[in-house]
């Protein structure tokens, strides 16, 4: 009896949940930037994706990927474009209940963020991979039945890349960006 009551009771709370999938972009800030032995990074521009589960009436979930472009620079000299993976998971805490046209909320969670230099690449394990927290905030506002545009300002917070003598402090990483999202 106990198990039948568990299946009902999650039943009924799937049937409340929706799904959002969504892209967008914007730019990327980085404070606390030097490396150490004189190398810098710069600030730069950003696209990616997120898929959101709304769990709850007033909590969601959601995980996505980040690429980041910015420039290394060796005593303020360009070394070259050179690429931030981010792949992250945050817990959404919204203002508004599920099915709101306008939802403002909070996010906070963990990531990692692969730094690939200029000349090296991703796909063959070339990179400094670092794992940080992130915290933020945003906007999703509805246009019709399925679509809505949303807002968002995030900051990650992680180890600096590369290991180079002379470093110390953590490496921030502010987003700023504007997006599309589909629910279902």
């Amino acid at each position: 009896m106990k198990t039948i009551f568990l299946a009902l009771a999650a039943a009924a709370g799937l049937a409340a949940q929706s799904f959002e999938v969504g892209g967008g972009g914007g730019i990327q800030r980085i404070s606390s930037r030097s490396l150490g032995s004189g190398y810098t990074l710069d600030d730069g521009w950003r696209f990616g994706f997120r898929m959101a589960f709304n769990s709850w009436k007033f909590m969601g979930q959601e995980t996505g990927y980040g690429y980041n472009r910015t420039k290394l620079l060796a005593d303020g000299q360009d070394q070259g474009g050179m690429a931030i993976h981010q792949g992250f998971y945050n817990f959404l805490l919204y203002g508004t209940p599920e099915g709101s046209r306008v939802r403002p909320f909070a996010a906070g969670g963990v990531h990692f963020s692969n730094f690939v230099p200029p000349g090296a690449s991703a796909s063959y394990g070339q990179g400094s991979t670092k794992f940080g927290l992130n915290y933020g905030a945003g906007v999703k506002v509805k246009v019709n039945h399925m679509w809505g545009v949303r807002f968002d300002i995030r900051q990650y917070m992680q180890g600096k890349p590369f290991d180079l003598p002379g470093v110390s402090g953590k490496l921030r990483l502010t987003e700023v960006s504007a997006g599309f999202y589909v629910w279902m």
